[in-house]
C-alpha cells in the first residue's frame, strides 16, 4: 500500500512540474532545463508510475483505488486549464493551496483506514486535520519561494497578494492550532507524542526560517520541508 501511494505521489507531483515551465524559468531554472531535456522520458515515467500505483493498490485492496485516484484528479483539475478563457485553479488565490492540502490529507487519511480497517471516527478526523494543516502550510511555503516568478507571471498566490510578513503570521497561527490538537490526540497517539511534538516545533522553525524578507530560498526548502516526515519516521523508529 505504501508503494502504491509512493508511485501516485510521484506521478501527481510530476504532472505539476510539467505544467510549471513558465514559472520555473524564473523560480527554478535548473529544474526547468533538466525537465525540458528529458521531457519525453519524464512523461512516460509519470504514466507508468501511476499505472503501477493502481496495479499495486488494486492487488492489495480494491478500496484503495478511490484514495489513489483522488489526488490525481485533483492534480489535473489544479494544474490543467480546462477551458481556454478560464484560469487554472492553481492561479486562483488560495484555491490551489486548499486543493493540495485536501488531496494529500484525504489520501493520507483513507489509506491507513482501509489498510487497518479503522472505523473509529475520532482518530480518523485527527489524522485528517494534521495532514491538511501541514500540507496547507507547506504548499504556501513553496509559494513564498516562488514569489518572484509568480509576480512576473501575474499569479496571485497568498504571499504575492498579502506579502511575506502577513503570510508568516497566518502560517504561525495555523501551526499553533496543532497545540490543542496534540492534547486531543494524546489519548489515541500517546506513544507518538514526542514525534508529534517535534513536528509542531519543527513547523514553527521552518516557517520563521523561510518567511524572511529578502531571504533567497533554494533547494533547501525541498529538503527541509518535504523531508520533514523523513525525520519524523526516523524519530518514530528510534523512540517508539
Amino acid at each position: 500500500m505504501l508503494a502504491s501511494f509512493f508511485f501516485a505521489t510521484y506521478s501527481v507531483y510530476g504532472l505539476n512540474k510539467l505544467t510549471d515551465f513558465e514559472e520555473d524559468i524564473i523560480n527554478n531554472p535548473e529544474r526547468e532545463k533538466t525537465i525540458k531535456k528529458i521531457s519525453k522520458i519524464f512523461e512516460i515515467s509519470l504514466v507508468l508510475s501511476f499505472i503501477l500505483s493502481l496495479v499495486i493498490g488494486f492487488s492489495t485492496n480494491i478500496l484503495t483505488l478511490p484514495a489513489l485516484l483522488f489526488p490525481l484528479l485533483m492534480g489535473v483539475v489544479y494544474s490543467v486549464r480546462i477551458l481556454p478563457h478560464v484560469p487554472r485553479l492553481k492561479d486562483v488565490t488560495g484555491v490551489k493551496n486548499l486543493i493540495i492540502a485536501l488531496s494529500w490529507s484525504v489520501s493520507l487519511t483513507l489509506l491507513p483506514v482501509i489498510g487497518l480497517s479503522i472505523i473509529e471516527p475520532k482518530p480518523i478526523i485527527l489524522v485528517g486535520y494534521i495532514s491538511f494543516v501541514k500540507s496547507f502550510i507547506n504548499s504556501i511555503l513553496f509559494d513564498v519561494r516562488d514569489i518572484e516568478g509568480d509576480r512576473i507571471n501575474l499569479i496571485k498566490t497568498i504571499p504575492v497578494l498579502i506579502g511575506i510578513n502577513k503570510t508568516k503570521k497566518i502560517l504561525l497561527i495555523m501551526n499553533s492550532t496543532l497545540i490543542p490538537w496534540l492534547i486531543f490526540a494524546y489519548y489515541f497517539f500517546s506513544k507518538y507524542f514526542f514525534v508529534l511534538f517535534f513536528i509542531i516545533i519543527y513547523g514553527y522553525w521552518y516557517i520563521l526560517y523561510f518567511c524572511r524578507d529578502g531571504k533567497k530560498i533554494g533547494k533547501s526548502l525541498d529538503l527541509l520541508v518535504d523531508g520533514e516526515f523523513i525525520l519524523a519516521v526516523i524519530l518514530a523508529l528510534i523512540f517508539v
